[in-house]
């Protein structure tokens, strides 16, 4: 028997979006928000980011992650570590198959 998922509190999930809510505020696009929304991928999205960074995984996913939050990269490193951890944890509960 397995047990569903929970949504964590910070994380708002719609078929093409997420919401995280971050710990703490942090500045995008010159202004300060309390939480990053992104987008689903497309393949065009996956392979602008590999293209962009090489063979640099960390700047793949950053790449990818700006991208997909409409904000830049310079944006994403000044998110603390706990909060990025977020981005990460909802990327992956986007692009998850609804069956697995």
């Amino acid at each position: 028997m397995t047990q569903a998922k929970k949504t964590p509190s910070w994380l708002t999930l719609s078929a093409d979006r997420v919401v995280v809510r971050l710990s703490r505020p942090v500045e995008a696009n010159g202004v300060q928000v309390d939480s990053l929304s992104l987008r689903a991928p497309t393949v065009r999205d996956i392979r602008n980011a590999q293209l962009t960074a090489g063979t640099d995984e960390e700047q793949r996913e950053l790449n990818l992650f700006a991208s997909l939050a409409e904000v830049s990269p310079k944006d994403l490193e000044g998110v603390a570590l706990k909060d990025y951890s977020r981005l990460q944890t909802a990327y992956f509960r986007l692009v998850q198959d609804d069956e697995l």
